[in-house]
């Protein structure tokens, strides 16, 4: 039970209403008293209640008024009806109109607080799993991809056309991409929604048994299988299956795998039939499967058949606009798993050292990144003191203009700096960096001749 749970209490007799405020605000509630319907009405408009306790027979505007006005306010507040006139057709027309329960006069206090408890503790659950719920569609919607980079906004566009589909879609992209991310997007956002969602990785088990646990096999087919399996893709029946890095599948279960997508049938391991399915396949893989056709590592009709729509999660180095959006909301994650870490937030130099640097582990490494600032963290801001010390060889150097928003430093300072740190990211290579500032190369050459380099 909360301490801060609201009760309101609805009776045109004052006495009672009194009656029931002292038991339940010494059993810590806050309690509210109207002294008739429409008085109540008004409450409820103007207040949050977690539980309604209401007479039934009232002048005017009786219990079944107030029972109305609550659910049209809030579908799930509980509301508790009495009346002295108990009997059968009451308490049936109370529970028809959504009454949560119904106490006949005289009734006893010990009777109504454990109601109320029950009632309470009720509208708790079910607000968690409305949580639980809607975290777990977040989770796989579109909501879960962080950015608004311009490649992510083509890639949003993308996922919402193709998700009503059924075809087959093939998702690139390197390691830590999102790949799986875009995956149950495509999941979530399309007809297969309310089916399942199911996951797997071609490299995580050895040939025999992501067979087993792909197609499913009949007790006794191999030494082990002492009971029957489903697999996956009975399990996914009616919604998606991700197979994750399927370019590193063995080829006999590329062979199976054509059979079920050409087919739409599955033939456990031993089994003397096949079972048919209704399976969305979502692949995914970093590899050159292009390279690996030609290479006979993939069969070239597999994957004419999984490229039927191709998706690209862009690496992050392409999108570094999205970096504080995604550095922030995995940091809220994060502090949500170690309430204990004093960490809460970043210092913009922070952040403007994430967006300057590869990340070649991608969106996966700046998580893991931020998840151990917050483990390790001692203060509530990251500056780049505490970042240094977690980064690949220190960090890059600082961006010019970091220093230029400490403090005011001199124009041809900054540029010289600015000019000298844009060739140090094109790898020494002036002619490119020229390209990107937009001047001339002659004139990187003629700063470094009168600076002396």
């Amino acid at each position: 039970m909360s301490v801060r749970a609201r009760v309101l209490v609805v009776d045109d007799h004052v006495e009672m209403g009194q009656m029931l405020q002292e038991p339940l605000a010494d059993a810590g509630y806050t309690v509210d008293v109207a002294s008739g319907g429409a008085e109540a009405i008004a409450q409820l408009r103007a207040a949050v209640y977690d539980a309604v306790i209401c007479d039934l027979r009232m002048k005017d505007v009786d219990g079944f008024d107030v029972l109305e006005a609550a659910r049209k306010l809030d579908p799930d507040l509980p509301v508790l009806m009495m009346t002295a006139f108990g009997g059968v057709e009451n308490a049936v027309e109370a529970m028809k109109r959504g009454a949560w329960h119904y106490f006949a006069k005289p009734f006893r206090l010990d009777e109504v607080r454990l109601y109320v408890g029950r009632a309470l503790e009720q509208r708790r659950m079910r607000a968690e799993h409305r949580t639980l719920k809607q975290q777990a569609e977040d989770r796989g919607r579109l909501g879960a991809m962080v950015g608004r980079s311009g490649a992510m906004r083509a890639l949003y566009a993308l996922v919402e056309r193709v998700a009503w589909s059924s075809a087959p879609v093939l998702v690139r992209g390197e390691s830590g991409s999102g790949k799986e991310l875009v995956a149950r997007a495509l999941h979530f956002e399309g007809t297969r929604r309310a089916g399942p969602f199911v996951a797997v990785n071609c490299t995580a088990l050895p040939h025999a048994l992501l067979e087993s646990e792909l197609f499913g096999h009949v007790k006794g087919a191999f030494s082990g299988a002492t009971s029957a399996r489903r697999g996956l893709f009975v399990e996914a029946d009616g919604g998606t299956l991700f197979l994750d890095e399927i370019g590193d599948m063995a080829p006999e279960l590329q062979a199976r795998l054509l059979r079920v997508l050409a087919e739409g049938e599955v033939r456990a391991v031993g089994a003397d039939g096949s079972r048919t399915v209704d399976v969305r396949v979502v692949a995914a893989t970093h590899q050159d499967l292009e390279a690996r056709v030609k290479e006979g590592r993939f069969r070239a009709d597999l994957f004419y058949r999984l490229n039927v729509v191709t998706l690209r999660a862009p690496p992050l180095r392409e999108r570094p606009e999205d970096i504080p959006a995604l550095a922030e909301h995995f940091l809220e994650q994060a502090r949500a798993r170690n309430p204990r870490s004093p960490v809460e937030r970043f210092a913009q130099e922070s952040l403007a050292a994430l967006c300057s640097l590869r990340w070649p582990g991608n969106v996966r490494e700046l998580e893991n990144l931020v998840e151990r600032l917050v483990v390790l963290g001692t203060r509530d801001v990251v500056d780049l003191e505490q970042l240094r010390p977690h980064l690949a060889d220190g960090g890059p150097e600082p961006h010019p203009l970091l220093e230029a928003q400490r403090e005011v430093i001199p124009l041809r300072k900054l540029e010289s700096e600015y000019i000298s740190w844009a060739v140090a990211r094109c790898g020494g290579n002036k002619t490119r960096a020229a390209e990107l500032l937009g001047i001339d190369v002659s004139t990187i050459h003629r700063r470094e001749r009168s600076e002396g380099k």
